[in-house]
């Protein structure tokens, strides 16, 4: 029989399980697999995400929805590949005020526009890439389901930034001090309104850090001061967005609404830079690849859940998983009918430990310079394949056994090969039919 302490905890999980959970989508800007401490960085402090990684779920095999930044936004808001709705590539980078490439169709559905009608608030803040605030190709968030937004159209400085917007225009102006706390500040500020409403929220937050051009205070880059500038500013601003989070989930424990809160966290895609040097210090880990690649240093990132309400214990998570999951397992976790041909899947039996694998493959396509790796990718539970469609050689990878893609196996298993290269083609159909909004 149940103490009455027992039952009271119970009944509190309960009720707190049934009750819509608060939403959170934190997004790091080209920030590797290996730039976190618990992911073995040996320089790199990361305390925040350390802990969240002890306490809560750990991905070990999450996917970006491609190896730039824009495409990867696109599919943590719609749970489908950016190619369907034609985001192919990062969006003008040029400045703030360069006109987009991109904006995300007005038919889209987003996570925002789901939540809308079952009594949701929502906001974003940081980095949108997915279309102008005004013009030709205005796509702002306001436009996609959101109630408000403190953003900016793409990166910014990381240290006194300029170029943020929110539905009433432009602020002109410098930010100043620290982006990832400028950001914070607002965000936490809605968090906080939300909270006092007892309305449920979706928090959308997009960190520039670390992407170019990085830089960080001179506190932040104390600790690393033996080591060259850039990488002072790079690892500085990784302590920074560190120390937001843990502000963040502060916040949560202060307001009381940590337990039933789904606070996801990952990157947009690998780490700048050809190789891992003093100007690219970014650490993609023990995968070959970074930024632009579709080997898995370009698209396997740090990610972690917490969500103790429904996810009390914390486990590590070795099946695949990406961002294109947010929009099904959001969905699942409401009891809401998720819109049709997502790319992505419900990720609750994987968490909730009935399954151990995926078992649905993810897709992948990029354009421009993919640093040496074809153009086109397909992955199963185990299998890899890496194609260009045309005359120019496939390779084939056992990620299970050879993570680190050293070892071709296209030439031993051309079967397995031919069947994902078919696999392969049928999906980029598919995304070539939606793109025409059938």
């Amino acid at each position: 029989m149940l103490s009455r302490r027992q039952f009271l905890a119970a009944a509190s999980a309960l009720a707190a399980q049934s009750a819509s959970p608060n939403i959170i989508l934190a997004l790091a800007d080209d920030q590797g697999w290996g730039d976190t401490s618990y992911n073995g960085h040996r320089i790199l402090s990361t305390p925040t995400l350390d802990e969240m990684a002890r306490v809560g779920i750990r991905f070990d095999r999450f996917y970006s929805g491609a190896p730039v930044c824009s495409p990867t936004r696109g599919s943590a808001l719609t749970g489908r590949h950016p190619y369907r709705y034609g985001i192919f590539s990062a969006n003008a980078d040029s400045g703030a005020d360069s006109p987009s490439k991109y904006a995300l169709p007005s038919r889209e559905q987003t996570i925002a526009e789901i939540l809308k009608p079952r009594g949701y608030t929502s906001g974003h803040f940081g980095k949108w890439h997915l279309g102008d605030f005004a013009g030709e190709r205005k796509s702002a968030p306001t436009d996609n389901g959101f109630d408000e937004f403190f953003s900016t159209t793409r990166k910014v400085a990381t240290v006194d930034p300029e170029g943020y917007w929110t539905a009433a225009g432009r602020i002109h102006g410098i930010q100043e001090g620290d982006d990832s706390r400028v950001l914070m500040d607002r965000a936490i500020d809605f968090i906080e309104r939300a909270a006092a409403r007892k309305q449920p929220f979706l928090a959308v937050i997009w960190f520039h850090a670390p992407h170019e051009p990085v830089l960080a205070t001179q506190r932040h880059r104390a600790p690393y001061s033996q080591y060259p500038m850039k990488t002072q500013h790079f690892y500085g601003a990784i302590a920074a967005l560190d120390e937001q989070m843990g502000r963040l989930r502060e916040t949560l424990r202060h307001l009381k609404i940590e337990r039933n809160t789904m606070l996801w966290y990952a990157s947009d895609n690998g780490p700048e830079g050809d190789a891992q040097v003093s100007n690219s210090p970014g650490n993609s880990g023990p995968f070959r690849g970074r930024k632009r690649s579709l080997f898995e240093g370009g698209i396997r990132v740090p990610a972690l859940l917490e969500w103790p309400a429904r996810l009390p214990a914390p486990r590590v998570i070795k099946a695949a998983a990406s961002t294109s999951d947010y929009m099904p397992t959001i969905c699942a976790a409401l009891g809401i009918a998720p819109p049709k041909q997502l790319d992505g899947i419900n990720l609750l039996p994987i968490l909730d430990g009935k399954r151990a694998e995926r078992n649905s493959p993810l897709g992948f396509e990029t354009i421009g310079d993919s640093r040496g790796s074809q153009k086109l990718a397909w992955i199963e539970d185990r299998w890899k394949l890496l194609s260009n469609l045309n005359d120019t050689p496939d390779s084939l990878f056992d990620l299970l056994n050879d993570p680190s893609e050293k070892i071709d196996l296209i030439a031993k298993h051309s079967e397995i090969a031919h069947r994902l290269r078919g696999k392969l083609a049928d999906w980029r159909a598919s995304c070539t039919q939606s793109r025409s909004g059938l």
